[in-house]
């Protein structure tokens, strides 16, 4: 009796959870079925000798109306008798080690799961330290240093941006430097000849730029301009206001001699009185001068240029346009990309084959004019008149010599006529005024 009992608690002890029922004895339910399967001979039916694990019989713990379900719930053991002590003693030894072998799985969970509430306790805190030290930082002025650290980060932004911009200035004031110093101007200008008139008289005027007026204004047809040497002939005519003028009228055949009306008013025209120019050095441009005088045409001499400078091994590269220059006899040549022309003014010289022989000419920068500043004021001509309403009635060289006979009559109030231009009716002139030198 006493073996029997030890085989029962084996079958429903550790293992299982619990003694007799539950969950626990359907895992004792599952090794009983397994342990039948494994002993020969074993049999089922009614008379097979049985013993239920538990405290008391199935009487005891149900009742007359227990089902399947509630039977299932007990482990049915072998009699003994239907196996040796070995085996036994066999299968308590495997239960044992699959005992064994829960265990260490149960200790390798348990220590799985502690290391991760471990982990956990960590992490949170960490969090709160975390949350500790943004407010310490807050309530140390933190967002004070933040704006401090943001303002500092914007000043270097910004002072990167103007250190590139002085860059680009210094740069650029570099490719311009020269035309600061009068010296390596003048070594980089094109050559002219020059005849020495001797020092001007006021030394004031020595370092200024001297411009002559050069004003082009046009007149109506039917009218005329009459400048006298003397500017109070011209005060004169101007202020009798309307003159009739005698014509000889050869020409007609009813009459012999006819008469016209015209109006003489003063000739008023816009003069500079400020002027402003802006130089601008292009970077792709270059002035050739020195050019021979060969007995080629212009086209031929802008191809060999064209074709000189647009080789690399010679310091150029490839010619975007090229202009002659007729008043200077000098060529303009742009290169497509920057960086070519500085190089080649720099050398100042160059030897160009042109035709059979070989030529050295000058390569200077080549520099544009913007008028940046234009102030004008009206000015009006002291010696000269201006005659409206002049009928077409004769030819323009009879017309021209009758104006000129009647306004040198001093009886008419004329005078010694310097210069006369007559445009006749239905046609336009163009008259060119000049700075007046006469005393």
């Amino acid at each position: 009796m006493e073996e029997e009992e030890e085989v029962m608690r084996c079958w429903a002890g550790p293992a299982a959870g619990a003694a007799l029922g539950g969950v626990g004895a359907g895992r004792v339910g599952e090794i009983e079925s397994e342990r039948r399967e494994r002993v020969p001979g074993s049999t089922e039916g009614v008379g097979e000798r049985s013993r239920w694990a538990g405290q008391g019989s199935p009487r005891d713990r149900t009742g007359p109306g227990m089902d399947s379900d509630d039977e299932e719930s007990f482990v049915r053991l072998q009699d003994e008798s239907l196996q040796s002590p070995e085996q036994l003693r066999q299968e308590i030894e495997r239960c044992k080690e699959l005992y064994s072998a829960l265990e260490k799985e149960c200790a390798k969970l348990q220590s799985a799961k502690e290391a991760a509430e471990q982990r956990t306790k960590e992490l949170k805190k960490e969090e709160e330290l975390h949350k500790v030290l943004e407010q310490q930082l807050s309530l140390n002025g933190d967002e004070e240093r933040a704006r401090q650290i943001f303002t500092i980060r914007e000043e270097n932004n910004r002072l990167r941006l103007e250190k590139q911009v002085l860059n680009n200035k210094l740069e650029e004031l570099k490719k311009r430097v020269f035309w600061n110093d009068p010296v390596q101007i003048l070594s980089a200008l094109p050559e002219k000849k020059m005849i020495f008139k001797g020092l001007p008289a006021n030394k004031e005027d020595m370092n200024k730029l001297m411009l002559i007026p050069l004003i082009r204004c046009p007149l109506p047809g039917g009218s005329a301009l009459i400048t006298f040497e003397e500017a109070e002939v011209a005060q004169r005519i101007i202020e009798m206001k309307e003159h009739t003028v005698e014509l000889s009228c050869g020409q007609l055949e009813e009459l012999d001699q006819c008469r016209v009306k015209v109006q003489a008013v003063p000739m008023d025209i816009l003069l500079p009185s400020a002027l402003e120019i802006r130089l601008t050095q292009s970077s792709r441009s270059i002035l050739v001068s020195d050019l021979p005088s060969l007995s080629i045409s212009k086209e031929a001499l802008l191809d060999k240029l064209e074709l000189f400078f647009s080789k690399t091994k010679n310091g150029g590269s490839e010619v975007e346009s090229r202009n002659f220059l007729e008043d200077s006899q000098q060529v303009v040549l742009t290169f497509t990309r920057d960086g070519v022309a500085e190089p080649l003014i720099e050398r100042g010289h160059i030897q160009v084959p042109i035709g059979k022989g070989k030529y050295k000419i000058k390569i200077s920068p080549y520099m544009s004019g913007d008028i940046s500043n234009l102030q004008l004021q009206p000015s009006r001509c002291p010696r000269t008149v201006l005659l409206l309403g002049i009928p077409d009635v004769m030819s323009v060289e009879s017309m021209r010599d009758a104006l000129e006979i009647h306004f040198q009559k001093a009886s008419r109030g004329g005078g010694e006529v310097d210069a006369l231009a007559y445009v006749p009716a239905g046609r336009t002139g163009v008259a060119v005024f000049v700075e007046d030198t006469a005393g």
